[in-house]
């Protein structure tokens, strides 16, 4: 079985277990592919044979979190800075799995008011700053460069920059925003998942949920 590796704190649990169950034998043959730097040197230390979509390009499944999840089951990811190789591992898997807890349920992706990530290449990364402020200016959104503590620009896996977009209200049409993202030049991916994920299961204070799109 060929397994996609998400990223960030829940699927670093997710990577862990893995681990754990191919040490004690109670896994055996499967393969994974990492959707980030951070998720590859894990998994490489816990011994999981690892592999790429050149070598694999077709995944069983892939686990990973999310930011935010709609009642459809779209969402916000990327907040961690993998959202390119999140969204081509994820989009090549026959099943994909999200686990979250329950404070990532929203009405409409963009309602949590957190970042909702744009990566751009580093070349006149203001103009496309600029550029998606103007598109979502009715919906009250602000566009900003990631920095990291040092105030120096976030740089992805990829040798790119994040800009974030905030909005005050939830995003009226997704699948519309997504487009109109993606045809900007200069922009390399976006965090809307939208009709990827299969299976969403959800911590929550009565205990885990399970909604399935399909």
């Amino acid at each position: 079985m060929v397994l996609g590796l998400g990223t960030g704190s829940t699927a670093a649990f997710a990577v862990a277990e893995i681990g754990a169950l191919l040490a004690s034998g109670k896994l055996s043959g499967i393969v994974g592919v990492p959707t980030s730097k951070r998720t590859f040197e894990q998994a490489t230390s816990l011994g999981i044979p690892l592999s790429t979509l050149d070598d694999h390009p077709v995944i069983d499944l892939a686990i990973d979190g999310a930011d935010e999840v709609d009642p459809d089951l779209n969402l916000v990811k990327g907040r961690g800075g993998a959202l390119l190789r999140e969204k081509m591992v994820e989009a090549a898997s026959g099943k994909f799995v999200v686990v979250v807890d329950e404070t990532k349920l929203v009405t409409g992706l963009g309602g949590s008011g957190l970042a909702m990530p744009v990566e751009v290449v580093q070349f006149c990364w203001k103009h496309n700053q600029v550029r998606l402020q103007d598109l979502f200016n009715e919906e009250g959104c602000e566009a900003k460069l990631r920095l990291n503590e040092d105030g120096k620009p976030y740089v992805t896996d990829n040798s790119n920059y994040i800009v974030d977009l905030y909005f005050k209200t939830p995003i009226k049409d997704a699948l519309g925003a997504g487009k109109e993202i993606a045809a900007l030049e200069g922009v390399v991916e976006h965090g809307l998942f939208l009709n990827m994920a299969t299976s969403v299961i959800i911590a929550g204070s009565d205990g885990v949920s399970v909604k399935t799109k399909f």
